[in-house]
């Protein structure tokens, strides 16, 4: 048997994660969609934070993604009060 077919799948980027909850069609799932982009943005953030390298790229991204998130969470929040 290939080692290959035993590697486990890397998980989700948070970039990908970020991507299938800014475009989730389901009203229903967005909300846990948002959540889990979220955490995945702020544990790489802290994994960049502890890294000591100049990632001044990646936390601009990581922080123009949340923006995003929380504004897309206000809409729904928004469109479920009115």
């Amino acid at each position: 048997m290939a080692c290959s077919a035993l590697a486990k799948p890397s998980p989700p980027s948070w970039r990908e994660l970020y991507t299938v909850a800014l475009f989730e069609s389901d009203r229903n799932r967005i909300p846990s969609r948002i959540a889990e982009a979220e955490r995945a943005i702020v544990a790489r953030a802290r994994e960049l934070f502890s890294s000591g390298i100049d990632t001044i790229e990646e936390d601009q991204a990581l922080d123009d993604a949340l923006y995003a998130l929380h504004a897309l969470q206000s809409c729904l929040d928004y469109r479920t009060a009115a």
